[in-house]
């Protein structure tokens, strides 16, 4: 046995297969990869046929932390407590020792062997979300190996001792979840956010997106999370989970799902006052401009160092006992012009941050959120 590479008394039959695609996979625009929100450069590059995206094996394996080999035709691959084996132009595959049938078989370019993208998701147990639009993979690992099981019975598990009492779990619940749970948004860009019904941590909050970590992402409060998506969803069904603890320190988790559509609807902020930088009071006023009648929520809190740029897309707010923050929600007028009034405990010099995100009212489709950094004086 050999690590994946091919023969030159191979290299031959190898070269007609690969040309016989390449009328259609060489003219193929390259689709990027992100693994844990990170991106990962591929050589080869995943390729796109007739709108379905194939990866190439071994890179894609590897990054998921698993080994593969290349014997006689057929490919191992052994890692995250699975077993994938698989044969070059055959659909029949065999995952963790049970037979599985792939849509589409296993081809080769030159040297590299390319499976279908979903065939990732089965094999090593990864999530995977394509963003069709911007051509952009995102895979993710699951926390954890999967329990293991020999078939035996070895007996009732151990009892925990009678003065050993459960973990303690927070009661908090998410309210005025959006899009609503089980709900179907007509936007490819819905502005996914939830409040809590009580004060939480934000530095613990953790947010994710069909199993993708969308934290550093999301603006996160004692009051709840707000994320604007800066690319389309697929046009699916989608679940949102958020835990982390609240103000006492109890450990929550809760989740809810929605379907997002097709729709193409383009939301915006603009005209944003005050400026970037400006001087501020305690009290003053949020004013801009959107699309008529949508809801725009402001936050605005004190922080220690500001962002380095008004395009971040995650904030922290209230987190720690010297900060503070505030939340105002308005509806824009039928000419799409706001005005959120804020007042917010601060001293002068204080260094505050303010991000405006806005939710079209028919299509739910969100804003690329606006980012401010303001001093207090």
């Amino acid at each position: 046995m050999t690590h994946l590479s091919f023969p030159a008394a191979r290299a031959a039959a190898a070269a007609v297969a690969a040309f016989a695609l390449a009328t259609t996979v060489a003219s193929a625009q390259d689709v990027s990869v992100t693994l844990n929100g990170t991106p990962v450069a591929l050589n080869p590059a995943p390729q796109e046929r007739a709108g379905r995206v194939f990866v190439p094996l071994r890179g894609v394996f590897e990054r998921l932390g698993a080994s593969v080999v290349y014997t006689d035709g057929t490919i191992n691959a052994q890692g995250n407590n699975h077993s994938v084996s698989l044969h070059i132009g055959s659909t029949q595959a065999t995952v963790d020792g049970q037979p599985q049938t792939l849509d589409v078989a296993p081809f080769i370019i030159g040297a590299s062997t390319y499976v279908p993208l979903r065939f990732v998701s089965q094999a090593l147990g990864a999530n995977v979300n394509y963003d069709a639009s911007n051509k952009i993979v995102a895979l993710s690992e699951n926390a954890g190996p999967p329990p293991q099981h020999d078939g035996q019975q070895h007996g009732p598990p151990p009892q925990p001792p009678m003065e050993q009492q459960p973990p303690q779990r927070s009661p908090l619940t998410l309210r005025d979840v959006r899009p609503g749970a089980d709900a179907s948004v007509d936007s490819r860009r819905p502005t996914i956010e939830a409040n809590f019904n009580g004060p939480v941590d934000p530095n613990t909050v953790h947010v994710s997106l069909d199993g993708l970590n969308i934290t550093d992402q999301t603006s996160r409060s004692p009051q709840g999370i707000v994320y604007s998506p800066p690319s389309d969803l697929l046009s699916q069904r989608h679940d949102v989970r958020v835990t982390g603890r609240d103000a006492n320190g109890l450990p929550f988790e809760r989740s809810w799902s929605f379907v997002s559509g097709t729709g193409d609807v383009r939301n915006s902020i603009s005209d944003v006052h005050p400026d970037d930088g400006a001087t501020v009071a305690r009290q003053f006023v949020v004013r801009g401009h959107t699309m008529p009648n949508a809801r725009v929520v402001v936050q605005v809190g004190t922080v220690n160092a500001p962002p380095s740029s008004r395009d971040v897309l995650g904030q922290i707010f209230g987190s720690g006992g010297a900060n503070s923050n505030v939340r105002s929600e308005v509806i824009a007028d039928g000419n799409g012009n706001f005005a959120a009034p804020v007042t917010i405990e601060a001293h002068d010099g204080q260094q505050l941050t303010l991000v405006v995100d806005s939710t079209d009212a028919r299509s739910q489709s969100s804003a690329p959120r606006v980012v401010r950094n303001l001093i207090v004086q």
